[in-house]
């Protein structure tokens, strides 16, 4: 078999194309119509976005909150803890599908619910055949064409991954389309990391003119080192609430089971941290930098007392150094 090569370089260059392309959908400036609250979680993957959303926003439609759980992370988990594991089709995978049989795609395709709970996952697409962004951008435009701005809920919770910083992730930062920010992080460099990240998107497109802010931090799997404390406490923004490492959330969580309920005895951390997403403002970070963040973290857990011993010439060139004849000219003083 052999290798069209010209048409692997026309595939790689509309991928590089597509990732560079500016979205289409024009996100209103204005504030949101009705009382709705859209807020747009990030953190690190695996770190506990999809377990704290989901019962985040099943104690607050158990409170009595319309609620609307988007995903938008390219690995469509979301709404895998709500739906008791099964998978949601996706509004991407779903539209391409109907507009190859010309069908339309109607509400009840893409958005499903569960306690009082509506859902939909964006999707994305697979590994290589496309860009995450623009996936997510074009996710939004056919939400869009649904009647989105026109939807009558209390809160709008979108659910995105922090580790990517390309296009369709950064967008409800930069076209102000949420209200405010929440981080989900823990007592590990990486997942701050991404947290500081954000915080840094958020002070970036401030200084350009935009209006969102961070409402807060949510500390998972909490083991009490106390290091996501004290970089909420450096970058000025609120824990909204300390969820434990705790034995019996991490057997319910692998087995799709909501605990954000009052019929449990995690409901009344889930009700306040319904309260204080509620209510806490969106603030403006100050965002750290490199060698503050690494400051939060003891030296033998990060290496940050280690000393940069820079390369030679000798060391790149290995066996094949030598000394190299110039070339320049070199007058003698006259």
């Amino acid at each position: 078999m052999t290798l069209d090569i010209p048409n692997l370089k026309d595939f790689d260059a509309r991928l590089r194309d597509e990732a560079h392309e500016e979205p289409t959908l024009e996100i209103p400036q204005d504030p949101p119509s009705k009382k709705t609250q859209i807020i747009a979680i990030y953190g690190k993957g695996g770190i506990g976005k999809s377990f704290t959303l989901a019962n985040l926003s099943h104690m607050m439609a158990e409170m009595g909150k319309r609620v609307l759980l988007i995903g938008c992370d390219p690995k469509s988990d979301t709404t895998s803890l709500l739906f008791g594991g099964k998978a949601c089709p996706t509004i991407i995978e779903t539209s391409t599908r109907k507009k190859l049989a010309g069908e339309e795609v109607q509400i009840g395709d893409v958005c499903f619910k569960r306690g009082g709970v509506f859902a939909m996952e964006l999707g994305g697409p697979e590994v290589g055949r496309g860009c995450g962004g623009r996936g997510i951008i074009h996710g939004f435009e056919l939400l869009e064409k649904l009647g989105f701005h026109d939807w009558d809920f209390d809160y709008v919770l979108l659910d995105f991954l922090g580790d990517v910083v390309c296009g369709g992730f950064g967008l409800p930062i930069a076209r102000d389309m949420a209200q405010k920010v929440i981080v989900v992080g823990s007592n590990d460099l990486q997942s701050l990391y991404v947290a500081n990240n954000v915080c840094n998107a958020v002070e970036y497109f401030r200084k350009l003119g935009g209006n969102v802010g961070v409402a807060g931090m949510v500390i998972n799997k909490d083991d009490g080192t106390g290091e996501a404390a004290a970089f909420a406490r450096e970058v000025n923004i609120p824990i909204l609430a300390s969820i434990p490492a705790d034995d019996d959330l991490r057997k319910k969580s692998a087995n799709y089971q909501i605990v954000g309920s009052h019929a449990t005895q995690w409901g009344a951390l889930f009700e306040e941290l319904a309260g204080n997403v509620a209510d806490a403002p969106p603030l403006r970070p100050r965002p750290l930098s490199q060698d503050e963040l690494l400051a939060l973290f003891s030296a033998e857990t990060t290496g940050k007392d280690f000393v940069l011993d820079p390369a030679t010439d000798a060391d790149m060139r290995g066996k094949f150094a030598g000394v190299k004849v110039s070339l320049e000219v070199v007058y003698d003083n006259v």
